[in-house]
């Protein structure tokens, strides 16, 4: 690999992991740098690569998120389980599946996702009152299922997805909502690991040092979010709404 890819790699790495960190949609900076440094690699082994850097990140946000907050477990766990049980299904099933049927679909859901939280700025502004426990945990079970096999198949927008379900249908402000998509997103990429490492797509040199640099922007991602609350997340969740539903319009129809 030549020394620019590389640097290039380590940058997109430290932009993912922030983003990551915040709203989710890490993936949309780190996997199209992979591809374009990596052109011999099959996807396969790039996925596999991306994986290995961004559960790392994730793994580091998901913990200064626990230490600083209470961690909406009784939420976040049950979904964390179904999600790595069903992304690992959707990996399985992500090669005979049409994704370009998906496509689409997923386009609208994002556009009526970004619409919905931009035109009702309380949307997430605070938490509200919890659902009873039993309702919540199979509401939590139900959704961790969705998006992991979601994540496993398709995977771009997962984390926003389960960041607005989580606003949405356990009344989560948005810093606790991303707070608890850090643990379900760290389920759906071991998940994901669990099948590319034994058929040997990793690199893992590349995705060891991409870690290092994704690490240190969830690390500041995180940080922020804390520090600035809900309405720095909702920004960042709008931005990285609008970036999806353009790079999914481009690939729809272009």
């Amino acid at each position: 690999m030549a020394e620019f890819d590389l640097i290039l790699l380590l940058v997109a790495a430290l932009f993912a992991g922030f983003v990551d960190a915040v709203a989710g949609g890490g993936g949309l900076i780190q996997v199209p740098t992979l591809l374009m440094a990596l052109p011999a690699e099959s996807p396969a082994t790039v996925f596999g690569t991306n994986k290995v850097s961004s559960i790392f990140g994730t793994a580091n946000a998901a913990l200064r998120y626990a230490k600083r907050i209470a961690m909406p477990w009784g939420i976040a766990l049950p979904a964390a389980a179904a999600a790595f049980l069903f992304s690992f299904a959707g990996a399985m099933v992500m090669a005979w599946l049409p994704k370009a049927v998906v496509r689409p679909l997923v386009l609208g859901l994002l556009v009526l996702v970004m619409i919905y939280t931009a035109i009702r700025p309380e949307f997430g502004a605070v938490s509200g009152s919890r659902l009873e426990p039993g309702l919540e945990r199979r509401w939590a079970l139900l959704v961790g299922a969705l998006l992991g096999f979601y994540d496993g198949f398709f995977g771009p927008g997962a984390g926003s997805f389960m960041i607005f379900a989580f606003v949405r249908l356990f009344r989560l402000d948005f810093l606790h909502a991303s707070s608890a998509a850090k643990v379900v997103n760290f389920a759906t990429n071991a998940a994901a690991l669990a099948y590319f490492v034994p058929s040997g797509h990793v690199l893992w040199i590349t995705g060891l040092a991409m870690a290092v640099f994704n690490i240190a922007g969830a690390l500041l991602g995180a940080r922020l979010a804390l520090r600035h609350g809900s309405g720095f997340v909702r920004w960042v969740f709008l931005v990285v709404a609008s970036v999806l539903i353009a790079r999914l319009a481009y690939d729809t129809f272009v």
